[in-house]
């Protein structure tokens, strides 16, 4: 799914201003009235006035992130950003930068996924001008010189290292692998081992990086809290008006349909209770196919901490200490997942087999009606009750701004959840979660791995 963007000179979609909101805006699960513009260059605001006094959050959202890695070689380049974007402009070099921060008393920092970079800061309002003036400075004029570019890129190997210690991260790394054929999702956020370690020769094509990705065409600013949405707006046209829009658009690889079952397994060589993943290949995000709702809601009724086989794998049984399954918003075509950390080696096979037949039967039959109400109206309250902060509001906004670029997509499919029934959802799993389009991962330590476990 590719997001197209036109350019809207001052055109905004109020979710109201002064007036008192209709009955039905405020049932809807985004509770806040937010004010979208689009300035000429591309670049998005989103402004959410929230009714917790004096903070306020920016979340800048770069809709860039591994997928976007689409050159052989070249892959971890979104999440050296995140780094490199601390490292300061002429104007604002970074000592000066953490300084200002300090005594704002704010609270900044960022983050990479698959799809989007987001750099994110929680201040006084006062501090709005000061915060957004600085922002626009380092997205525009970001100044790293080739020795802070090789600092940066053994930081990332460091990085690298340190999570290649811990068993969980290998699993999903190889589950990339092995599920994906061509798209960039076969890699993780961080990128592939000979790509980082080959890092600190590619300072050249880190400048043509920034250049391509760091436009106002691929960001949107959610500002939420003690805020007035004019007075937002006239600091970002001060301030971000003159950015430069630019031209690139990636071709990111579709992967081929996956036609048979597919499989891989982990020797880890030290010590480690067993895991085992099974995947799906699963549909795009959506707001409004109701296979893609269904299938999110299929992650609770047949793998929560309430569901079946929960209960008995962790809890009578206690053959696992950890069970979920999770199936995370993308951009693309991605993975449905159900994760199991098993006490015993010998249980590995076991525990897989208990997961295929569960989702079998969430295949064959309907589940039952009042579990699935009772699920999605878990799943509501469980997201509502976490904005409770202004700062909570944009970074959820953010999260959804990456793959529709506005704050509705969340009301729209909370929506779509409200409308599945038990037959959209054995529909959906029968149509996705078939044999075919299967990738079961295992990994075991060191003695697991002598004694022929998970093979």
């Amino acid at each position: 799914m590719k997001l197209m963007f036109r350019l809207l000179l001052a055109a905004s979609v109020f979710a109201g201003a002064l007036a008192p909101a209709p009955a039905q805006e405020l049932r809807k699960i985004f509770p806040y009235r937010y004010v979208q513009e689009d300035l000429p260059n591309g670049l998005r605001l989103i402004s959410t006035p929230t009714d917790y006094p004096n903070l306020a959050a920016v979340y800048i959202v770069v809709r860039t992130g591994s997928r976007n890695e689409v050159e052989p070689g070249k892959s971890g380049f979104a999440h050296l950003f995140e780094h490199l974007m601390f490292r300061g402009t002429e104007k604002f070099p970074t000592s000066r930068y953490e300084e200002t921060m300090k005594k704002a008393g704010a609270a900044s920092n960022a983050y990479t996924s698959d799809d989007l970079t987001v750099y994110h800061t929680t201040f006084s309002k006062e501090d709005l001008e000061t915060v957004l003036g600085m922002e626009a400075d380092r997205f525009q004029n970001l100044k790293v010189s080739p020795a802070e570019f090789q600092t940066e890129t053994q930081a990332v190997l460091g990085e690298y290292n340190k999570n290649s210690s811990n068993p969980e991260y290998k699993l999903e790394e190889v589950l990339r692998e092995t599920a994906f054929d061509r798209h960039t999702y076969r890699h993780t956020t961080m990128g592939f081992l000979k790509d980082i370690q080959d890092m600190p020769n590619q300072y050249e094509y880190s400048l043509k990086f920034f250049d391509r990705y760091y436009r106002p065409e691929y960001t949107t600013i959610v500002v939420a809290g003690d805020i007035e949405p004019k007075k937002v707006r006239a600091l970002v046209d001060r301030y971000w008006g003159g950015w430069k829009r630019g031209s690139f658009e990636p071709q990111v690889p579709a992967d081929p349909a996956q036609e048979a079952p597919r499989k891989a397994h982990v020797n880890w060589p030290n010590p480690t209770l067993p895991w085992v993943v099974v995947s799906w290949r699963a549909p795009a995000y959506s707001d409004t196919d109701l296979d893609s709702a269904a299938l999110d809601l299929v992650t609770f009724v047949g793998f929560s901490e309430n569901s079946e086989l929960y209960q008995k794998l962790v809890i009578q049984e206690q053959k696992v200490d950890m069970l979920g399954a999770f199936r995370e918003d993308h951009i693309d075509p991605y993975l449905f997942s159900v994760y199991g950390r098993v006490k015993k080696p010998a249980d590995v096979e076991y525990v897989r087999d208990q997961i295929l037949a569960t989702v079998e039967r969430l295949r064959s039959r309907p589940v039952d009606a009042a579990r699935l109400e009772a699920v999605k109206n878990n799943v509501r309250y469980s997201f509502s009750l976490g904005l409770d902060d202004s700062q909570s509001v944009a970074a959820v906004a953010a999260r959804y701004v990456a793959l529709r670029r506005t704050p509705e997509t969340i009301n729209d499919i909370y929506d779509l959840y409200a409308k599945v029934t038990p037959t959209d959802l054995q529909r959906a799993a029968s149509r996705h979660l078939g044999e075919k389009t299967r990738t079961i991962v295992t990994l075991s330590g060191a003695a697991a791995a002598a004694s022929g476990a998970g093979k």
